[in-house]
């Protein structure tokens, strides 16, 4: 009991908000015939026309697409043909890539990727990338409606890609490989005038301009839209004003060696690609905006041909995965599931190898958000995958023509689930879940975290008879039971609550409910997502997410520590007090208070007006950065922790160890410069080069604007 001058009387009892144990989700899943009664011609490609389910259209390599109603008992004779073309299908040539037009429901427009025969001369086959329209309301569509929009020489029959896809801003867009034999021989890769090595983006819905055979536009976000020219061309590269070298504008990213399979993930937009190896590495990438994926300079993780060293080459992005010839030897990109038969799968990227047939997951270790890869099945002939517009996942057989999908195979008793709803976690009332239960302790931090505008509330419950104890540092090392809270709210609402706890055998993991439309209740996401809100896009992290920025080395509830919580605020029952001092007082910590409240360290509020542009700028880097940038987190020099000098922080005009943002000369901190300073360029971007580098889609304006004055103050590093 104290005497009422803090928030709280008494400590209350908390019966219910403490973390269950740990959820166990086993994949447990089978590969069962999908349409038993039809058979295809080395099918390549399954897929639906967005807004129709009812239909299912399959490519065949040969240069035929076909559709046929979706449903199990559908019957060969109900196959239809929807195109022929003329296509050559010499070494891996053929119907390579189909996409529907993103608004089929008025514009009935097909394109498809395809290889016909080259010139000779070198040139065996060319890559082309047309455009058919229908006459019949998307029944069929006529060949000679083609419009071819982009052609591309193959000095080689092999690594063509031709993957196509129209992406979630509604561009199209392009797998290329590196235009064949073995190694690189013309490092295409790594040239940037050329579309080979690449996956290239282009705007389909301009005005028809045949100019110089360009019949479409450049998206303005491309990295060399202002500064390149398009390459649609059928040489492998382009030069201008008598030889001299410039970049392609069509290029999205670059360093890819045969992008063979990749797709869109449904529920965050994020490009999965599969990259076919040379002769040690098979990788898995997430492709972003300007990212360079390193071929012909690396493969997986290493140098090019190596198994012992790693690539380590600033500017090269690593894969999300990779896996060596004991695993297989031609990966076979696909998708991440977003289904319902496989509920182990949902949220996970399913691909596989054509070599040896296996079928693999990715699998996020909830604690670490570490990826590994996980056997789940094999199958013969697995050229290809494909997905419906329910996220369910198939795979194509090339050698037999018939298609599969996953389903559980059997209920698992032994499964432990996490509360599927917030009303059932015990942290708010099952009536009302927008109230905390009175266990929950509110409080605030004093440097927040960017979150694209989002307003926040905060709260954590701990176990009755536990304590929390104090670092040395002063970071808060909560007891296991422990369930720290977070509602974001946009517009005035609420979209998602974030729960990070404490499992019974003492490891964190992140929870992530995304509140329904109504507001009645909230509901916990099985993987990570994004979702348009008013007019931002908005990420639910997965459970590896969470894992990835609550850091080990920064104590993993990062927020909670005493300069964070040293102020006052209005606790619920109307009194002002300080946080520090209304815990000790109630008896949440383990020992007295180091010191009394105001002799405690305090960061100063970024966007406040006490303390110097420095102290404000060094307390958002440490709230925003420092979970990762710290000794023991992230490789490389800097540190942005508070508490420590501008001296240790390891950053003024010291070189980056991981690229440069494509700054040439950048520096971590540039003095009076913020155009070449590190700290300054990534927080402003959007692209592969953001940071932070998860959950934020927009700039923070305020907070950029304070790092830019600092920088600009400093005129010489201490």
């Amino acid at each position: 009991m104290n005497d009422g001058g803090f928030g709280y009387l008494t400590r209350p009892a908390n019966p219910t908000c403490i973390a269950p144990p740990r959820p166990t989700n086993p994949t447990n899943v089978q590969l069962v015939r999908a349409f038993p009664n039809i058979t295809f011609n080395q099918p390549l490609l399954l897929m639906q026309a967005p807004g129709d389910p009812g239909r299912i259209f399959v490519m065949q390599r040969g240069g035929t697409v076909r559709s046929f109603p979706n449903v199990p008992t559908a019957q060969q004779t109900d196959v239809t043909n929807v195109i022929s073309i003329t296509v050559d299908t010499a070494g891996e040539g053929g119907l390579l890539g189909m996409a529907f037009h993103p608004q089929w429901a008025t514009r009935k427009e097909l394109f498809l990727s395809y290889t016909r025969t080259g010139r000779g001369g070198g040139v065996p086959l060319i890559s082309v990338i047309s455009r058919f329209r229908s006459t019949d309301n998307g029944l069929t569509f006529n060949p000679a409606s083609e419009e071819r929009l982009l052609e591309l020489d193959q000095p080689f029959s092999n690594h063509n890609g031709g993957m196509i896809a129209f992406g979630p801003d509604g561009f199209l867009y392009i797998g290329f490989g590196d235009g064949g034999s073995g190694g690189d021989p013309n490092n295409a890769g790594q040239l940037l005038n050329t579309n080979h090595g690449k996956f290239v983006r282009i705007d389909v819905d301009v005005p028809f301009v045949n100019d110089g055979g360009v019949r479409y536009g450049i998206p303005p976000t491309n990295p060399f839209a202002s500064t390149g020219v398009p390459c649609n061309q059928t040489t492998s590269s382009r030069t201008v004003d008598g030889g001299s070298v410039v970049r392609c504008a069509e290029i999205y990213a670059w360093g890819v060696r045969n992008p063979w399979r990749w797709s869109f993930d449904q529920g965050t937009g994020q490009l999965w690609a599969g990259d076919v190896g040379q002769g040690v590495w098979e990788e898995v990438d997430v492709i972003t905006n300007g990212g360079n994926y390193g071929w012909r300079t690396c493969e997986g993780f290493y140098r090019q041909g190596s198994s012992t060293n790693l690539c380590n080459t600033p500017g090269h992005l690593d894969p999300v995965v990779a896996y060596d010839r004991s695993m297989g030897n031609s990966i076979t990109g696909g998708y991440v599931y977003r289904g319902t038969a496989a509920p182990g799968l949902v949220g996970r990227y399913v691909f596989g190898d054509y070599g040896n047939g296996a079928i693999y997951a990715i699998r996020e270790d909830p604690m670490t958000g570490a990826r590994s890869i996980e056997t789940i099945g094999s199958t013969s002939g697995l050229a290809s995958f494909g997905q419906t517009l329910d996220g369910e996942v198939y795979t194509l057989n090339l050698f037999n023509g018939t298609i599969s999908r996953f389903q559980q195979a059997s209920a698992d008793a032994g499964v432990v689930a996490f509360p599927a709803r917030l009303s059932q976690t015990g942290c708010f009332t099952s009536t009302t879940p927008t109230q905390p239960v009175p266990a929950l302790i509110p409080f605030a931090v004093n440097s927040q975290l960017w979150s694209d505008g989002a307003l926040k509330e905060r709260s954590f419950a701990i176990p009755d008879g536990t304590t929390i104890a104090l670092q040395p540092d002063g970071d808060f090392d909560f007891p296991n039971g422990t369930v720290t809270v977070k509602t974001f709210s946009l517009g005035g609402q609420k979209i998602e609550t974030r729960l990070l706890v404490r499992h019974s055998d003492g490891q964190w993991a992140g929870y992530t409910y995304e509140w329904r439309a109504d507001q009645t209740d909230a509901d916990l996401l099985p993987a990570g997502k994004t979702k348009v809100v008013g007019s931002q896009t908005w990420l639910y992290p997965s459970r590896g997410q969470c894992m990835t920025c609550h850091t080990a080395a920064a104590g993993r509830s990062l927020g909670p520590e005493l300069a964070q919580l040293n102020s006052a605020i209005t606790w619920p029952r109307g009194v002002t007090a300080n946080q520090l001092e209304t815990l000790a007082a109630l008896g949440y910590f383990s020992g007295p208070l180091p010191a009394p409240a105001p002799l405690l360290p305090r960061l100063p509020d970024p966007l406040g007006a006490s303390g110097t542009v420095e102290e404000r700028a060094r307390s958002y880097l440490h709230s925003n950065c420092s979970n990762c940038h710290r000794m023991g987190a992230v490789p490389g020099p800097q540190d942005f922790r508070y508490a420590l000098t501008f001296r240790q922080t390891n950053v003024c005009n010291v070189m980056p160890t991981s690229g440069n943002a494509g700054v040439p000369g950048a520096l971590l901190f540039a003095p009076m410069d913020p155009s070449r300073s590190l700290i300054s360029i990534r927080t402003k971007a959007l692209n592969v080069f953001r940071m932070p580098p998860l959950g934020s889609s927009v700039v923070d304006a305020q907070g950029t604007a304070l790092l830019d004055a600092w920088i600009n103050s400093v005129t010489s590093c201490p």
